[in-house]
């Protein structure tokens, strides 16, 4: 049996009347660059999120460094976050000739929030939680360390679309949330795009500048800007995706519990931190940590199941970037650790019950 990582294919074939008529309809009315598709995408997800609103970029990415610079983050600020994140979040700072300080993560995955206030100093001007695997941040906690310092929040929640902690979801907990619709995201383009969740109006006015070269109008320009259109063609597409959206959700919560549940008797395995309670988590990624698994990863593979090992050395151990002062333990433990199996709504139980019996013999029980 073939189990792949993800299935872009059988997506699309499950969907397929509903996409191409999309597709066909943006085509034939020429309806390209910020059109009416990308005011209903940001509708949608401004409802989403229980945000008042929402501006569509060319990936989370942007959307991290135009909430940055929107914030007024610049050079000489220090801004907390983690290593244990896709490079982008530690990129976005740098991008604002500002300072990442990294802390090291729980066994969650996410910022040890106990870690930040020692972090802090008369320089910090932000926090960017990353809401890893589609697992949120305690935010109860972190808004009170950000509330007593006077700091602010800008939620990377890239992995995290229709997660919530304490009934309130993710992205729409600090001054801004940004999100990747990047295509092996839980709502995927066909390409890249990003958007940026806000409650403040100021902030949303400033990123449609930012994102479509600080024009107001056609022929007038407030300020330098860039080119970073979420594109009509990607947010029509992502209209159609987004229907699916919360049986997508329940799918993969679905799966998670198979997982749990056949594969809690293997001692050699770390399976994800069991939140509940105030936590939802979506499972982006089902992330377990793993003895000996590069061998794992090569046993799988050798049995036709496609798995991840991303990043198996942590952002800040990457010589060039000049990070490697900071000392985070459980990060590097993580990256000689951690791999994903596979996770996508359109996995049946007869694969996730194949992967977890391949699992178990590797493991020889």
């Amino acid at each position: 049996m073939k189990v792949p990582f993800v299935n872009y294919p059988l997506q699309y074939k499950n969907i397929e009347t509903e996409i191409d008529s999309a597709i066909k309809k943006i085509l034939n009315n020429g309806d390209l660059i910020l059109r009416q598709d990308v005011d209903d995408f940001e509708k949608n997800m401004a409802d989403f999120l229980g945000v008042k609103y929402a501006v569509g970029v060319n990936s989370c990415t942007d959307a991290l460094i135009f909430s940055l610079k929107s914030a007024g983050i610049k050079e000489g600020d220090e801004v907390i976050t983690v290593s244990h994140t896709f490079f982008a979040t530690i990129e976005a700072i740098i991008h604002c000739r500002a300072k990442p300080v990294l802390v090291d993560v729980g066994e969650d995955f996410v910022m040890d929030v106990s870690k930040v206030e020692s972090n802090i100093t008369d320089k910090t001007k932000a926090i960017i939680p990353v809401h890893f695997n589609g697992h949120m941040v305690d935010m109860d906690k972190l808004n009170e360390i950000a509330k007593r310092h006077n700091l602010i929040i800008i939620e990377d929640a890239a992995q995290a679309l229709g997660a919530a902690f304490n009934n309130k979801k993710a992205g729409s907990l600090g001054l801004a949330g940004c999100f990747s619709f990047y295509p092996a995201k839980l709502l995927g383009a066909f390409g890249d795009a990003g958007i940026v969740a806000t409650n403040d109006q100021v902030l949303a006015k400033n990123i449609r500048l930012l994102r479509n070269h600080g024009l107001r109008t056609k022929t007038e320009i407030l300020l330098f800007g860039f080119t970073s259109r979420l594109d009509n063609l990607q947010a029509a597409v992502l209209n159609v995706k987004f229907k699916y959206l919360d049986q997508w959700i329940q799918r993969r919560r679905k799966i998670a519990e198979i997982y749990k549940d056949k594969l809690f008797d293997v001692k050699n395995i770390k399976l994800p931190f069991n939140s509940g309670g105030r936590f939802f988590d979506v499972f982006q990624n089902f992330v377990i940590r793993a003895e000996k698994r590069d061998e794992l990863f090569i046993f799988l593979k050798e049995k036709e199941i496609e798995t991840l090992v991303k990043d198996p050395v942590p952002n800040h151990l990457h010589l060039g970037l000049r990070l490697d002062h900071f000392n985070l333990p459980l990060t590097e433990r993580l990256a000689k650790e951690v791999i994903s199996l596979p996770m996508y709504p359109e996995l049946t139980d007869e694969q996730v019950n194949y992967v977890i019996s391949c699992v178990k013999e590797f493991y020889k029980l």
